[in-house]
């Protein structure tokens, strides 16, 4: 039988596997993708990109400008809150304006907020991995699999026949049911199945009951049902999706059933709907025991499936994408050893876990007191999960006395190790930049112009000793710290250094000056690396 040769293999075309495909291919590692379907998703799904996520995918040419684009298209703000309908006259507001709410934003990113449905993002994703190289097979399915000491040996099947594919390592990427997941016999924990719901994509004139160029998210609590819905998606259309009531079935959700839904939805017995779509789901709280099973890695809903209440488990799936793209392209690359791809699980677990249980206490929060008991209770601050999270692995050397947290206030970057590398703004030749633009394409060395030469060369001379990519920045020399910040922001005062991540995490610091920065340097390296 044919045998295809590729290094890592990805199963599922959603955000995790998208992702993972797209900065796979921007690093030149040949990678494969197969999803059973015939296409990424028609359903808007999840709505919105967290920042995070963003920064994670802005070094990829022309990304960042795509996912803005699109939400340029859609709207410019966004309010959710609690109703009755559409046209309920006191709503409970959650959020009112999405430009007020996270306006602090621009103090410590540069990116910009993202509003845009799952579907558009897919597609913006899809067509950049074809883009750059990446082999996506739409239409085709995983069969089985074999694992080895030194790869993984997988059985696909298309409309052509079945296929053998031989691959490094492979990302489970295949959904919330993860076949995978069973046939890996990998446990997992949590609350389980939730519940159900129907998800009608609709089209209808909501003149009135909606703000022009505003996303209206309505959690929905009526006599007739509960559920959300979603308007001014950007895509034609508006979303409705319906819990199941207790023993209802897919199928009691008929065409002119859905309709009325809809006009209960919106007050408006008389609205002239389309449904143009309809699909069901469900709602859940289940989380992956283990990211690693050999050579092969879970990511997205595969790895931790979250009721939709918070909107972060999208972004959560996107950055476990982007997070195995650079791990597994250091080990594919041999910059790093492959005891180094333990760190996935190690540090992406546990903020998925918190992410998970954040979301779950939303959910509660939304729901009658009785029916809440045993849920978690909401983040004081659930900033800090969206971009303030911590990560503490091998890759990390922690500093004396650190607190072990994984959540911070973001509002007080710090630069300590173990967190996201802070934005500062630099001169660059005239044009501003951010730090954040620095990272991605490999590890970076920062220091400060004052006494910050020897850490350069001692750079310039393990980057050559290790086989590693290695920038090196001196703040105040080529780029200039227009605000002063540098210093303050990263911890470091004259002498010292800062070894950031290709995801823009802090992996080291020294605070000041070190009687032999290249053995120090590579003595880091080596130990971050499992080298």
């Amino acid at each position: 039988m044919e045998q295809d040769r590729v290094a890592v293999l990805v199963v599922g075309g959603g955000y995790a596997g998208l992702s993972t495909a797209a900065l796979l291919a921007w690093r030149d590692v040949p990678v494969m993708l197969v999803e059973k379907h015939p296409s990424t998703s028609v359903q808007p799904k999840a709505f919105g990109v967290g920042p995070r996520a963003v920064e994670l995918l802005r070094p990829v040419p022309g990304i960042e400008q795509e996912l803005s684009d699109v939400w340029a298209g859609i709207g410019e703000s966004m309010r959710i809150a609690i109703a009755k309908s559409l046209a309920d006259p006191n709503p409970h507001m959650i959020m009112n304006d999405e430009r007020e709410d996270f306006a602090f934003l621009a103090d410590i990113t540069p990116v910009a907020q993202v509003g845009a449905p799952q579907a558009e993002i897919e597609r913006i994703l899809r067509f950049k991995a074809e883009e750059l190289g990446a082999d996506l097979r739409f239409s085709t399915e995983l069969i089985s699999l074999e694992q080895d000491e030194d790869g993984v040996t997988a059985l696909i099947r298309d409309a052509s026949g079945e296929h053998l594919v031989r691959a490094d390592y492979m990302v489970a990427a295949d959904g919330y049911r993860s076949p995978l997941r069973s046939l890996l016999n990998v446990p997992t924990s949590g609350k389980g199945e939730l519940g159900r719901m129907c998800s009608i994509m609709f089209d209808a004139d909501l003149t009135g009951l909606v703000r022009e160029r505003e996303v209206t998210l309505w959690y929905l609590q009526n006599d007739a049902f509960t559920g959300v819905i979603v308007t001014g998606t950007g895509v034609g259309a508006h979303v409705l999706g319906v819990n199941y009531a207790e023993g209802e079935s897919e199928a009691g959700f008929t065409e002119e059933r859905c309709i009325d839904l809809v006009r209960i939805a919106a007050d408006r017995p008389d609205l002239d709907v389309r449904v143009l779509d309809k699909a069901s789901f469900a709602m859940a709280h289940v989380l992956a025991d283990t990211y690693r099973v050999g050579r092969v890695f879970f990511a997205g809903d595969a790895a931790h499936t979250m009721p939709p209440t918070g909107g972060q488990g999208g972004s959560t799936g996107l950055q476990d994408g982007c997070d195995l793209a650079w791990r597994l392209w250091l080990v594919v690359t041999g910059q790093a050893g492959p005891a180094f791809l333990d760190t996935y699980d190690a540090e992406r677990r546990p903020i998925s876990i918190l992410t998970a249980d954040a979301q779950l206490a939303n959910l509660g929060v939304r729901m009658p007191p009785a029916a809440r008991v045993g849920y978690p209770e909401p983040l004081d601050d659930p900033v800090g999960a969206i971009i303030g999270f911590r990560y503490h692995s091998t890759a990390i050397l922690d500093e004396p006395g650190d607190d072990g947290s994984i959540l911070e206030d973001p509002r007080i970057p710090n630069g300590r190790p173990g967190s996201r590398a802070p934005h500062v703004t630099l001169d660059w030749e005239g044009q501003r930049i951010s730090t954040i633009d620095l990272f991605g394409s490999g590890f970076v060395l920062l220091a400060d112009k004052e006494g910050g030469q020897v850490w350069m060369d001692a750079g310039r001379v393990v980057k050559e000793r290790l086989g590693i990519q290695l920038t090196r920045v001196m703040v105040d020399e080529e780029l200039m710290d227009v605000e002063g910040r540098f210093r303050k922001r990263y911890g470091v005062s004259g002498g010292g250094a800062v070894l950031v991540r290709p995801d823009g995490y802090v992996a080291w610091r020294s605070t000041g000056p070190a009687p032999n920065p290249a053995a120090t340097l590579e003595h880091v390296l080596r130990q971050v690396l499992s080298r």
